[in-house]
C-alpha cells in the first residue's frame, strides 16, 4: 500500500489536533475499509489480537502487522466504519464472559445474548486464546463419556477429556449424532457448549427448540455465529465457547463442547487471509490453518484432581473424501474419528457410522466393563459380514459357517440401528449386546431383533431391578450375573412375542 507522507500529514493534523504527543502511539487513522477488514495507520504500538475501537462505535481486532499499517477485522456488520475515522487502541486483548450463569443461554461470538431473556450473569471476562495443559497437568482418560448410541459407545468409545472428530457428507446425521450426545448428558453432571458456525439461523432456531423440549438446555451454553455474522465472529465463536469450556473444567465440571462445523471455521479464515493478502496454498488455505486448529483442540482434556473437557468437532467431506485438506489436518489432531457414510445412510442404516473407517484412539480404556465384555467380538463379526455380504452378491454360494455369519451379522447391523433422539445407557447397551453375543437373537427374525433386544433390557429392568442396579453400581457384569442373565434371556425368549411384518 503506497501512503503519501503529505497525505498523512494532513489527516493526523485535522483528526488528531489537541492530542498530547504521548498518546500518538494510541490513536490511529482507517486508510483503508471493506469487506469487514479496515487498515490503520499510526497504531505503531498495536499487538496482535489487540481489541480496537473505532469512534464511530464499531471494535476491531489487530490481526495483521504490517510497517506502515495494521489489518484489522471489524466485530459488527451493522456500524459503518469510514476512512479518516479515529481508531484508539484498547490495551487489551478480546474477552469473552464466562460463569456458570450462561447456562441455559444463546449467546453471540462477542459474547452478547440473542435469546431476548436480559443480561447474562458472568463470573468473569476470559481471554479467548489461552495455552494448552501441559502433559504433566493431564489425567490419562480413562473415564466413558456416553453418548447414548450404541454404535459408537460399543465400537468408537469416546472418553472424558478425549477429542473425537465427527466427518461425513452433507446430510449424513453429523449434527443428530452430537445432539444426541448432548441429550444423553441429562442427570450424568456433564455441562454442554454447542457452537454454531456460519449456520442458517433457522437451523439454529431447531436446535434450540429441540434442546428445550427435551430439557437439555438448562445445562448448555449456545455459541452462535450464524451465516449473516461477520467473517470475524466466524472465526473467534469456537474460541469463545472452548474458553467458556475451560471455565467449567476450572471448576471441577466435566463439560463437552460441539463444534459445529469446523469446515465453515477453515473456511471463514480463508477468506480473512486472502482479505489480509497472505498467500493461498493448498486448497486455496493459508499455511497456519493446521495451527489455527490444533491450537483449539490441544485446550480440551482431562486435568488430573479437576474436570475435563472433550472435544467432538464436526468436519464436512464432499463425496466420501477424507483426503481432502481440513480433514485430513483434523484427523491427525483428534483422537480418532467417527465417520458417517453416505451410502449407508440411504440404505437406512442410521446412525451410519462406517466401522472400517471409524476408530478411537483411546479405545476400551474409555468403556465400562460391562461394555467391554459383551462388546469384544462385534467389531470383527460386522467386518466378517461386510466382507461376505460383498462376496455374495456374485451369486457364489456360500456353506453353512458363511451363511450363519452373514445372518449373525445382519442381525448385529439391525441391533446398532437407532432412531434419533432415542438413547440408551449402558446397562440397556450391555443387555442388548449381551443376547447377540450369547446367540439369542439367531433365532428370531430379522425384522424383530431390534424389538427383541430392547425389550429384554426393559423385562430385566422392570422384573429383575436388583440385577439391573448391580450392573449400573458396578459397571460390571460378574460371573455370577452372566450365569443369571443367561436364565433371564432363557425365559425371555419363550415369553417374546414378535412383532407383525
Amino acid at each position: 500500500m503506497d501512503i503519501k507522507s503529505t497525505d498523512l500529514v494532513s489527516l493526523f493534523e485535522k483528526a488528531l489536533s489537541g492530542e498530547s504527543a504521548e498518546n500518538l502511539c494510541e490513536i490511529g487513522i482507517v486508510v483503508q475499509v471493506g469487506d469487514g477488514i479496515c487498515r490503520v495507520h499510526g497504531l505503531d504500538a498495536a499487538v496482535y489480537n489487540e481489541v480496537i475501537h473505532f469512534e464511530g462505535g464499531n471494535r476491531g481486532i489487530v490481526l495483521d502487522l504490517e510497517e506502515s499499517y495494521v489489518s484489522i477485522f471489524l466485530l459488527y456488520n451493522n456500524i459503518a466504519v469510514v476512512e479518516l475515522e479515529v481508531a484508539r487502541r484498547t490495551g487489551r486483548v478480546f474477552k469473552t464472559p464466562v460463569g456458570m450463569g450462561l447456562l441455559g443461554r444463546v449467546l453471540n461470538a462477542v459474547g452478547k445474548p440473542i435469546d431476548g431473556r436480559g443480561d447474562i450473569d458472568a463470573q468473569e471476562q476470559r481471554p479467548i486464546e489461552a495455552f494448552a495443559p501441559g502433559v504433566v497437568e493431564r489425567s490419562p482418560v480413562n473415564e466413558s463419556l456416553e453418548t447414548g448410541i450404541l454404535a459408537v459407545d460399543a465400537l468408537v468409545p469416546i472418553g472424558k477429556g478425549q477429542r473425537e472428530l465427527i466427518i461425513g457428507n452433507r446430510s449424513t446425521g453429523k449434527t443428530a449424532l452430537a445432539l444426541d450426545t448432548i441429550l444423553h448428558q441429562k442427570g450424568r453432571n456433564v455441562l454442554c457448549i454447542y457452537v454454531s458456525i456460519g449456520q442458517r439461523q433457522a437451523n439454529l432456531a431447531r436446535t434450540i427448540r429441540l434442546l428445550i423440549e427435551n430439557g437439555a438446555l438448562e445445562y448448555t451454553v449456545v455459541i452462535s455465529a450464524d451465516s449473516s455474522d461477520s467473517v470475524l465472529c466466524q472465526y473467534l465463536a469456537p474460541y469463545v465457547g472452548c474458553t467458556i469450556g475451560e471455565y467449567f473444567r476450572s471448576q471441577g465440571k466435566d463439560a463437552l463442547i460441539v463444534y459445529d462445523d469446523l469446515s465453515n471455521h477453515a473456511i471463514a479464515y480463508r477468506e480473512m487471509s486472502l482479505l489480509m493478502r497472505r498467500p493461498p496454498g493448498r486448497e486455496a488455505y493459508p499455511g497456519d490453518v493446521f495451527y489455527l486448529h490444533s491450537r483449539l483442540l490441544e485446550r480440551a482434556g482431562k486435568i488430573v484432581n479437576g474436570g475435563s473437557l472433550t472435544a467432538l468437532p464436526l468436519v464436512q467431506v464432499q463425496a466420501d473424501d477424507i483426503t481432502a485438506y481440513i480433514p485430513t489436518n483434523l484427523i491427525s489432531i483428534t483422537d480418532g474419528q467417527i465417520f458417517l457414510d453416505d451410502q449407508m445412510f440411504k440404505a437406512g442404516i442410521r446412525p451410519a457410522v462406517n466401522i472400517g473407517l471409524s476408530v478411537s484412539r483411546v479405545g476400551g480404556a474409555a468403556q465400562t466393563k460391562a461394555i467391554r465384555k459383551t462388546a469384544r467380538s462385534l467389531g470383527l463379526e460386522l467386518a466378517q459380514y461386510r466382507e461376505l455380504l460383498d462376496f455374495s452378491q456374485f451369486g457364489t454360494e456360500l456353506d453353512k459357517d458363511a451363511q450363519s455369519r452373514l445372518a449373525r451379522g445382519q442381525r448385529a447391523v439391525e441391533i446398532l440401528k437407532q432412531q434419533q433422539y432415542v438413547t440408551y445407557n449402558f446397562v440397556q447397551q450391555s443387555l442388548m449386546l449381551f443376547v447377540l453375543q450369547e446367540g439369542f437373537v439367531d433365532s428370531v427374525s430379522k425384522n424383530g431383533v431390534h424389538a427383541f433386544v430392547t425389550q429384554f433390557g426393559s423385562y430385566v429392568e422392570s422384573v429383575y431391578p436388583d440385577i439391573y442396579q448391580e450392573i449400573m453400581d458396578s459397571k460390571d457384569i460378574s460371573k455370577e450375573k452372566h450365569t443369571e442373565l443367561l436364565a433371564i434371556a432363557k425365559e425371555f425368549s419363550t415369553l417374546f412375542v414378535a412383532p407383525e411384518e
